[in-house]
């Protein structure tokens, strides 16, 4: 999220959505959904708004399950 907020800033080649999301389902949720509320970036997207912390939450139960 640092990456791609800064290149948005100085009009720079971005990373797409796709990536980030791929990026936040293989594993990366907790970090994209913390990058997004410390960088701000993507907030005002409801996709990611609503999306991430979902995110958050289903790798965590599938964590607990796969522990228990």
């Amino acid at each position: 999220m640092k990456i791609d907020k800064k290149r948005a800033r100085n009009d720079e080649y971005r990373i797409s959505e796709k990536t980030l999301w791929v990026i936040a389902l293989l594993g990366g949720a907790l970090g994209s959904w913390a990058g997004m509320n410390v960088f701000r970036h993507k907030t005002k997207h409801l996709t990611f708004r609503v999306g991430m912390p979902v995110l958050v939450i289903l790798h965590s139960a599938l964590i607990i399950w796969a522990v228990r």
